[in-house]
C-alpha cells in the first residue's frame, strides 16, 4: 500500500484535488426552486426562474467563489393572525386573513430582502394596514355581501402593488372568518345593530304613515270633486238626497232602537216625504 502511495502521491492527491472541486462546483436546481448565483456579493445569473431560459438540472459555478442562493418557486403562503379591525359603521371586528404570492423576479428579492422569509416580514404589516384601510371603508353588513370580493380585489392589487418592489406577484387574498369579538363588545355591537334597525322601522312606518295621509287626502279631494261634479247637474236630486241622510240620521234610534218625534204635517223638515222640491 505504500509503494502505491509513493509511487502515484501526485497523481492520488491530484484526483483528490479534482473530486473536491466537481463536488463544490456542481448545484442541482430541482423543478419546484429557482436559484441565484451571487459572486462577490452581487448576482450574476438565475437559473430555472419563471418563465426564463433556463430549467432544472445539473449546473456549474466557479468553486470558493460563487454561491447559490436557493428561492422557492412555488406559491407562498402569508398569514395574518386575528387582528382588530374597525369598520364603517363602528363595528370592531376580528378579521383572519391570509395572502398567496410568489417570486417572480429572485434577483430583485435577494437584493430588497435576501430571503422569502424577509419578504413575508416585508409584506405582513402592508397586509395589515391595506386590509384595514379597504375594511374601514365598509359596514359589518356590507362585509357579508358581495361587495366583500371588491374588498379584497382592491386589497390584492394594493398589496401586490407593494410586493412587486421585493420581487414578489400577490396571487389572491382572502379573508379566512371575520367576527366581532366576544363578551362585553359583541352585546354592545347587538344592542347598537338592534337600536339601528328600530330606528329604520320607525322611519318606515312614519313614511308610511304620511304616504297614507296624502293618499287619503287625494281619495278625500277626488271624492268631493265626483260628488260636486255629480250633483251640480241635478239639484233636486242632491237635495233629495240629502234629505234623505238626514232623515236617516233623525229617525234611526240609538244602538238600533227607535226615536219618537212629534212634528207637524206641513213642517219644512217633512216636505221630502210630502214629495214637495
Amino acid at each position: 500500500m505504500s509503494n502505491i502511495w509513493d509511487r502515484h502521491r501526485k497523481l492520488l492527491i491530484a484526483l483528490a484535488v479534482l473530486i473536491v472541486l466537481f463536488f463544490t462546483s456542481v448545484y442541482i436546481v430541482p423543478e419546484e426552486e429557482q436559484a441565484v448565483v451571487i459572486r462577490t456579493g452581487e448576482p450574476i445569473g438565475v437559473v430555472n426562474t419563471p418563465g426564463g431560459e433556463t430549467n432544472a438540472g445539473l449546473y456549474f459555478k466557479v468553486p470558493f467563489i460563487d454561491s447559490v442562493r436557493r428561492i422557492e418557486k412555488r406559491v407562498l403562503d402569508l398569514e395574518m393572525s386575528d387582528e382588530e379591525v374597525l369598520s364603517n359603521d363602528q363595528q370592531r371586528l376580528l378579521v383572519n386573513a391570509y395572502a398567496r404570492f410568489r417570486i417572480f423576479d429572485p434577483v430583485r428579492m435577494v437584493e430588497r430582502a435576501g430571503t422569502t422569509e424577509g419578504v413575508r416580514l416585508a409584506l405582513e404589516p402592508i397586509l395589515n394596514s391595506v386590509l384595514r384601510q379597504e375594511l374601514g371603508r365598509r359596514t359589518f353588513q356590507n362585509m357579508l355581501t358581495a361587495e366583500r370580493g371588491t374588498a379584497l380585489a382592491n386589497v390584492r392589487a394594493n398589496l401586490d402593488r407593494q410586493a412587486r418592489q421585493y420581487g414578489a406577484e400577490v396571487i389572491d387574498v382572502k379573508i379566512k372568518r371575520t367576527d366581532l369579538p366576544d363578551g362585553a363588545p359583541l352585546n354592545s355591537a347587538f344592542r347598537r345593530m338592534e337600536s339601528d334597525r328600530e330606528r329604520e322601522a320607525r322611519t318606515i312606518r312614519s313614511q308610511g304613515e304620511r304616504d297614507a295621509r296624502i293618499i287619503r287626502a287625494e281619495a278625500d279631494a277626488d271624492s268631493a270633486r265626483i260628488y260636486a261634479d255629480s250633483f251640480g247637474k241635478d239639484p233636486s236630486f242632491y237635495d233629495f238626497y240629502r234629505a234623505m241622510q238626514s232623515y236617516d240620521t233623525t229617525f234611526s234610534g240609538q244602538n238600533g232602537g227607535e226615536n219618537s218625534i212629534i212634528l207637524s204635517p206641513d213642517n219644512e223638515y217633512l216636505r221630502q216625504f210630502r214629495g214637495q222640491r
